[in-house]
């Protein structure tokens, strides 16, 4: 990816980040919520039910706004992974990482040699269609684009120090309903026994120099992850955020 990485900029200029996640498969749904002057949209294609054709359009759409699109792809998939990141994707965010493996692949397959083994097409969004873009695609994209990994579960979590000090990853994202069930109260995100163990993660991973990431579902969940210096925060979804906005208006006219 070629062009500037909003997001990127601002992790590495020790900024904190606020995004959400977008399942709804709608080019104007993703251009209202950039036009907010959120710094970035997560494309969830494990989730929603968009093509890429229409996330190609989706990331057009962020960037006129200044904001970073980042992609989930559903799986550790070399295909799925080279497709978003062709579409000059800001980042990817994978779920269910669990192994110094698994996180392995991941680096594998987002990355060009001599990191990784990406497919390579200068041809492409992300290398702006054109053959003398060639010769730097491959670096630039190496520095420039972001990898997320989501670990969502007590194996991952307690491989994590593993798979910090073996693989290089941007951010670590914990997911917090994951590890509400792993800690025998699932759901309970916001509860002290889980923001405990969330404080304890990210000490880890912020004291190996990477960036850590939750959800928050809650004005007061963003609150405290900002307190305690999560960088890279989700908020919500989408679909959540429009049932509740309508909800609240059809509770209080009857």
């Amino acid at each position: 990816m070629l062009k500037e990485n909003f997001l990127l900029e601002k992790l590495n200029n020790s900024g904190k980040a606020l995004g959400t996640w977008n399942v709804i498969p709608s080019v104007m749904v993703v251009d209202v919520i950039a036009s907010t002057g959120i710094d970035f949209i997560i494309i969830d294609c494990e989730h929603g039910s968009m093509s890429y054709e229409t996330a190609y359009q989706m990331v057009l759409a962020c960037e006129a706004n200044g904001v970073s699109p980042i992609m989930r792809v559903a799986t550790i998939d070399q295909g799925l992974i080279l497709r978003a990141l062709d579409l000059g994707i800001h980042g990817i965010q994978l779920p269910n990482i669990v192994t110094v493996e698994d996180a392995k692949k991941f680096v594998e397959y987002a990355k060009y040699p001599p990191i990784g083994n990406r497919g390579f097409s200068p041809y492409t969004r992300a290398g702006l269609y054109d053959f003398k873009n060639g010769s730097k695609l491959p670096s630039k994209a190496n520095d420039n684009v972001l990898l997320i990994a989501n670990i969502e579960g007590p194996e991952g979590i307690s491989n994590i120090e593993d798979i910090i000090r073996t693989v290089d990853i941007d951010v670590y994202f914990i997911g917090l309903f994951d590890l509400s069930k792993s800690l025998g109260i699932p759901g309970e995100v916001d509860s002290p026994v889980v923001i405990d163990e969330l404080k304890k993660i990210a000490s880890i991973i912020k004291s190996n120099g990477k960036k850590v990431g939750t959800i928050a579902s809650n004005t007061n969940m963003l609150s405290l992850f900002k307190e305690i210096g999560i960088d890279y925060i989700t908020y919500s979804v989408d679909t959540g955020i429009i049932k509740d906005g309508y909800q609240e208006i059809v509770d209080f006219c009857k």
